[in-house]
C-alpha cells in the first residue's frame, strides 16, 4: 500500500525567469551563489589577522580573486566529468551531446571535489602558496554552495529519497506514488549548513587555521560522514542501483576515501610556531 505524504511538494518552477531564449534555472543560480559566496568568505578569512599565525595569512585577497576562475572551472568541469564517469557513462556515450546540457542536472560532488582539488594544487604551485593553508581557506567557503545546490536539487525534484512513512515525507512529481524522504534537504542541512557551522567554530573559536590542513581535513571527513549517512535515506541512481545488498551505493563508495583522507589530514596537521619579536 503506498505511503501517504504528510507534506505537499511545493511545485516551484525549476526555471526562475526566461530572458528571451535564455532560461535561468535555480540549479544554475545555486552554483553561481555558491561560487560567489565562497569567493567572499575566503577573502574574509584571509583578511582576519587573528585567525592566522603571527597575525598574517600566507594568502592574500588578491590571490583569492585570481583563484575564483580556476575554482569555478574546476567545479563545473570536475562535477560534470565525475558524474559522467561515476554514474551514467553508458548514457553519455550513446548521447554525447547531452554532456553539455548541464542545466538538466547531472553533477557529481566527488567529481567537483577532484576538479577543485586539481585547480588548487596547480594554483598553489604556480603562486608558491602553502597548499594546506589554501585548502583550509577554500574548504569552509564551499559549504554554503553545497547546501544551496542541494536545495536546487529539491526544487528540480531529483535525487529524492527512499519510500518512507515519516511525517515529513513527500510525494515527488516524478518519484512514483510513494511518499519519500526529502533526502536533498537532509544533504543541504548536513553537508552544507551544519558543516559550515562546524568549520566556522574550528576557524574562529579554535583558531585551527593556525594548524594547516586541519580545517580541510575536518571538511573532507565531515562531508564524507554526512554523505554516507544520508545515502541510507537516498534512493540510488536508477541506472546503478545498489552495489551490494540493499544498502551499498556509489555515493558511499566514493565517500569512504574522503573520510579516511580527512582523518589522516587532521592527524598529521601541526600548528605553525608563533615567532616572538626579537
Amino acid at each position: 500500500m503506498p505511503f501517504i505524504a504528510e507534506l505537499p511538494f511545493p511545485n516551484i518552477d525549476p526555471v526562475i525567469v526566461h530572458l528571451g531564449p535564455l532560461a535561468v534555472h535555480w540549479y544554475g543560480l545555486g552554483y553561481v551563489v555558491g561560487i560567489l559566496f565562497g569567493w567572499w568568505y575566503a577573502k574574509r578569512l584571509v583578511s582576519t589577522p587573528r585567525l592566522w599565525p603571527n597575525g598574517q595569512a600566507p594568502i592574500t585577497p588578491n590571490d583569492i580573486d585570481d583563484l575564483l576562475v580556476w575554482a569555478a572551472i574546476g567545479i563545473v568541469l570536475g562535477g560534470r566529468i565525475g558524474y559522467i564517469l561515476f554514474y551514467d557513462l553508458a548514457r553519455y556515450l550513446a548521447h554525447p551531446t547531452d554532456i553539455f546540457a548541464i542545466w538538466q542536472g547531472g553533477m557529481s560532488f566527488h567529481g567537483g571535489f577532484l576538479g577543485v582539488l586539481t585547480a588548487l594544487i596547480v594554483f598553489s604551485i604556480k603562486r608558491g602558496l602553502p597548499m594546506r593553508s589554501l585548502f583550509d581557506v577554500i574548504a569552509p567557503s564551499a559549504t554554503v554552495g553545497i547546501g544551496v545546490v542541494r536545495c536546487a536539487n529539491f526544487i528540480n525534484s531529483e535525487l529524492w529519497g527512499r519510500p518512507t512513512d515519516v511525517p515529513w515525507a513527500i510525494v515527488f512529481p516524478n518519484g512514483g506514488p510513494f511518499a519519500r524522504h526529502p533526502s536533498q534537504l537532509y544533504e543541504a542541512l548536513l553537508e552544507g549548513f551544519l558543516l559550515f557551522v562546524v568549520l566556522r567554530f574550528l576557524t574562529h573559536s579554535r583558531l585551527k587555521l593556525k594548524t594547516p590542513g586541519f580545517v580541510a581535513g575536518a571538511f573532507v571527513t565531515g562531508y564524507g560522514c554526512a554523505r554516507i549517512f544520508v545515502e541510507f535515506f537516498r534512493e540510488p541512481d536508477v541506472q546503478l542501483g545498489y552495489l551490494a545488498g540493499d544498502w551499498l551505493t556509489m555515493g558511499m563508495v566514493l565517500s569512504i576515501p574522503l573520510v579516511l583522507t580527512g582523518i589522516a589530514m587532521m592527524a598529521t596537521a601541526r600548528p605553525v610556531a608563533s615567532q616572538t619579536p626579537a
